[in-house]
């Protein structure tokens, strides 16, 4: 007589292996470093077009005071006069400067973002703008987010302050810079000059960092679990005649 005779603990084993794996790539996405701190967002928007929103968001780095102004210096192609405030903060109010301009107000709450929009009259000829931004909290702390964006490791992405990025999709076609506006580069004298501009998928992970090293690395651990544990519960809970 025989009778197939499956391991309860192996299979227990096995299962403990797993929840750990995935236990593992929680806690390493959980604890990564944030990529960027202050996006700014425009869905679809490309190279000249016009009167165009851009909402601003930043997060908060410090546990003690409230963030109380956003200055931001504007890339080349767009004047502070082509910026018109579209709302942000309750009592917060934008204010131009000679290479920008301020949002700032009331005191947040320790730990709330600030968000606003600003509404952008036409954009410039160029396939990314990087809008460099100081945050200034209530106790005086700035942290200015200025630095180019570049993917890099772990160590080097939580102490470096990326300035955010908007990446434009080639101009449409017939599109003229508006009269007095300013260029950055010659506009396109032609249907096919087009300013090379980064896909869809370029622009989101030039806006967010990329892919975030910490999950690529948690997501590995679980497949190198469950394929390794299925190999094992294979070779141990095979049927044994007795």
């Amino acid at each position: 007589m025989s009778r197939i005779n499956r391991p309860r603990t192996g299979r227990r084993s096995y299962a403990a292996a797993v929840v750990a794996a995935v236990t593992l790539a929680a806690s390493i996405a959980l604890t990564a470093p944030a990529s960027a701190h202050v996006r700014v967002e425009a869905a679809g928007a490309r190279a000249l077009d016009k009167n165009v929103s851009l909402r601003f968001t930043a997060a908060t780095e410090s546990e003690t005071a409230g963030i109380t102004a956003l200055e931001v210096i504007l890339p080349d192609g767009i004047a502070p006069a082509d910026i018109t405030y579209a709302g942000g903060p309750e009592g917060w109010k934008l204010t131009p400067t000679a290479g920008g301009y301020t949002v700032s107000g009331p005191e947040m709450a320790v730990g709330q973002p600030a968000a606003y929009a600003v509404t952008v009259r036409q954009l410039p000829y160029l396939k990314s703008l990087a809008f460099k931004t100081l945050q200034t909290y209530g106790d005086g702390r700035v942290d200015r987010w200025v630095e180019p964006a570049k993917h890099t490791g772990e160590h080097d992405a939580e102490h470096s302050k990326p300035a955010p990025v908007l990446v434009l999709a080639p101009a449409a076609p017939g599109a003229k810079p508006a009269a007095g506006a300013t260029e950055a580069v010659p506009a396109p004298s032609g249907p096919g000059e087009i300013p090379e501009a980064s896909s869809r998928a370029g622009a989101s992970e030039e806006t967010s960092g990329g892919a975030n090293p910490a999950l690529v690395i948690g997501f590995v651990v679980v497949v190198v679990a469950l394929v390794g544990g299925t190999w094992w519960f294979r070779r141990r809970g095979g049927v044994s005649r007795t």
